[in-house]
């Protein structure tokens, strides 16, 4: 098993791409589900272990799954993007 600090920040560096991908800041997502700049910025760092509810919280404040938000295919954040962008 990997260690903790390991996927903290895995889904930390994840959380980030798929929100600068969605053209989302900090405090825009912040804002969106009723948390400061700095919870994001210590998530995404990987300073802190979201609870599952945190993650729907996170998932839902960039308009994707939480299956996407830990898993590794992008494809469905791609496609959403690229939707919005038309």
């Amino acid at each position: 098993m990997e260690d903790k600090s390991v996927v903290l920040q895995r889904l930390g560096n994840r959380i980030r791409y798929i929100r600068k991908y969605k053209g989302i800041t900090q405090e825009q997502l912040a804002y969106s589900i009723n948390k400061d700049q700095q919870s994001i910025q210590r998530l995404e760092k990987g300073n802190i272990n979201p609870s599952y509810y945190y993650l729907l919280e996170i998932a839902e404040g960039l308009g994707v799954t939480v299956q996407e938000v830990v898993g590794e295919d992008t494809s469905n954040i791609l496609m959403q993007s690229e939707n919005q962008n038309k």
